[in-house]
């Protein structure tokens, strides 16, 4: 039996200390965790890309002016061009994967598709690229205090505006960032 502990459905949280411009105060949401590594989402870095015009350049238009504004997010570093969407659980489409019973991950063109005609799911971020960890990575990353992880919630993902979302997720442990020294240490 393994003692691995995942923390898919969960968030991780950029401590100050995180210099990497990747993640500097970041909150991304882990879609899968395994101890063969890791992928999650960025949820609070808008682009400068609404979803209308995504809709736009893949030939797809979208009914509602309301979805059409919703920023695009950039998901994380790693193959950019690739597009994800957050979602509540509940329909399939052609590359869902279930996270939990309340949240699920779509990586297929289907899903871009419903959304444009107002079938898609209500709720859903919709991202470009994502952050990826090799084995061990996210691990030795969490035992250097890089970053802190809570389970995630439905308000903080699609409810919470980006600009406060680092800040909501650390008081969600109680923590206040602005508290907290930019230099990571051990006790």
């Amino acid at each position: 039996m393994s003692d691995h502990t995942s923390l898919t459905g969960h968030l991780l949280i950029a401590m100050p200390s995180m210099q990497d411009p990747n993640f500097h105060q970041t909150v991304t949401f882990i879609c899968e965790h395994s101890p063969q590594g890791a992928l999650g989402i960025v949820i609070n870095r808008p682009m400068d890309l609404e979803l209308g015009s995504l809709l736009e350049q893949l030939s797809l238009s979208s009914p509602d002016n309301q979805r059409a504004r919703q920023p695009v997010l950039a998901g994380g570093p790693v193959q950019q061009e690739r597009g994800f969407v957050l979602h509540e659980a509940g329909t399939q489409y052609e590359a869902t994967v279930n996270i939990d019973d309340r949240l699920a991950v779509t990586t297929s063109r289907d899903i871009l598709a419903a959304l444009a005609s107002g079938e898609g799911p209500g709720q859903a971020i919709v991202a470009l690229g994502y952050a990826g960890w090799a084995a061990g990575q996210l691990e030795l990353e969490l035992s250097a205090n890089a970053w802190l992880s809570v389970p995630a919630t439905s308000a903080l993902l699609f409810d919470t505006p980006f600009q406060e979302r680092w800040t909501a997720a650390a008081r969600l442990l109680g923590i206040e960032l602005s508290q907290l020294s930019p230099e990571a240490g051990h006790a």
